[in-house]
């Protein structure tokens, strides 16, 4: 492995690095996955259930809520402890509550509830482990090649994206939506064999205040008092609104306006593997020529082009076309949104605080995802799908133009130095 690393990867590249590279390797495997549960879920919601706008609506808030509920008291949490066990096990309970489902269907008691206990599960995981995994990249790679690093993991994703979605699709038509989340399954087991390996050499309750309250109104004060991160949450908070909006009816766009099967949804989805690719690919370099700051908000713009344009399109031959479109337009712009947006607030954080840092940003950024999914459903249900989707587009655009106008991120070139740690 080594030796073909070296013969395809560039001298300098991450790369060439054995801890990054296992930690991509995961990513890789896991992303894969990933796009099966993306379809599996609301096919299984919106066919097999015939599940309605507002349910959808709800499928979406409930793994939204466990972020808004726990992320706080997690952060703290977090730095206390060891960040790589807390990343491995949430792979592996994820695997679990994915694998139930087949089980439950099996025995004919699958309906719209349990996948709401499914989502609201993977939602309180993904709240511990997904910020466990955010900081676990911090201590493997410096903190200067961190937009570089968001970027490869992005084209990790990319990869799973282009190849994933058609392969799911077709897996998904073949065994149905509840049994193809097995294999979801069965590859977060090959992520967590990986991570496992990992040698990480962390010290975690370094400066973080002994009692609880303390330590949590510290991180909050520090997200407070830089005005760099009080922007960038209320930017993306936005963004993930306009985002939920869009997001909840996207499905059920395709099945109901558009009329694609579950194969056919799958081959359109490799339109998102296309846009992040190019994100992945790119994104570093876009990043060092216009700024990290000017390619966050361009994400917003490109994000809010492909579900406006949507929303317009007719629902026929040319309406499928703008449904691959949209999906390329939101994995360019969400990727260029996300390596930088995260590569900022790492950036800036002093490493006894990432933990409380990371789980205030995505406190903060996912409480409007949680109107916004339901706003979504509510507009999906009572005036159509197209509202939804122009919601979140009209929204997107129109902040992309005020963040531009009114925040200092057009002139944030390159990343900022960590500040010192509150006395």
């Amino acid at each position: 492995m080594r030796g073909l690393t070296a013969r395809i990867v560039p001298p300098g590249d991450l790369l060439r690095e054995r801890l990054y590279r296992r930690l991509w390797l995961s990513i890789l495997i896991s992303s894969f996955g990933s796009q099966i549960t993306m379809l599996a879920i609301p096919l299984t919601a919106a066919v097999l259930l015939h599940a309605t706008p507002t349910q959808m609506g709800y499928l979406t808030a409930m793994e939204l809520a466990p972020f808004v509920m726990f992320s706080l008291p997690s952060g703290v949490w977090l730095d206390r402890v060891r960040k790589l066990p807390v990343y491995v096990s949430g792979e592996l309970a994820i695997a679990i509550v994915l694998a139930s489902v087949p089980a439950v269907w099996a025995a004919g008691h699958l309906g719209i509830g349990y996948l709401y206990v499914v989502a609201f599960v993977i939602g309180s995981v993904a709240t511990t482990a997904g910020t466990a995994a955010q900081i676990v990249l911090t201590q493997v790679v410096p903190r200067a090649r961190l937009v570089e690093a968001h970027a490869k993991n992005a084209l990790a994703g990319s990869a799973a994206e282009v190849a994933g979605p058609g392969a799911a699709g077709a897996l998904i038509k073949l065994v149905g939506a509840p049994v193809a989340l097995l294999a979801d399954a069965l590859l977060l087991l090959g992520s967590v064999v990986i991570l496992r390996g990992l040698d990480i050499k962390e010290s975690p309750g370094a400066k973080v205040p002994g009692q609880f309250w303390p330590a949590l109104k510290e991180g909050l004060r520090f997200v407070a008092g830089l005005r760099l991160l009080v922007a960038l949450a209320a930017l993306v908070g936005v963004w993930q609104m306009c985002h939920h909006t869009a997001m909840v009816v996207q499905i059920l766009f395709a099945t109901r306006e558009l009329g694609l099967n579950e194969r056919q949804i799958g081959l359109c989805y490799v339109g998102l593997g296309i846009g992040t690719v190019v994100a992945g690919a790119l994104g570093n370099r876009i990043s060092r020529r216009i700024g990290v700051g000017p390619s966050l908000l361009w994400g917003f713009a490109i994000c809010g082009i492909g579900w406006l344009q949507l929303a317009l399109a007719p629902a026929n031959a040319w309406g499928v076309v703008s449904f691959v479109f949209m999906l390329v337009c939101f994995g360019l712009g969400a990727v260029l949104i996300f390596i930088n947006f995260l590569a900022l607030r790492q950036a800036v954080t002093p490493e006894p605080l990432l933990g409380r840092m990371t789980s205030t940003m995505r406190w903060l950024i996912l409480l409007p995802a949680l109107p916004g999914a339901l706003l979504g459903g509510w507009l999906g249900e009572h005036l159509g799908l197209r509202w939804a989707l122009a919601t979140g587009g009209v929204g997107a655009i129109a902040l992309a133009v005020a963040g531009w106008q009114l925040t200092h991120l057009r002139g944030q070139h390159a990343l900022p130095e960590p500040v010192a740690m509150p006395s």
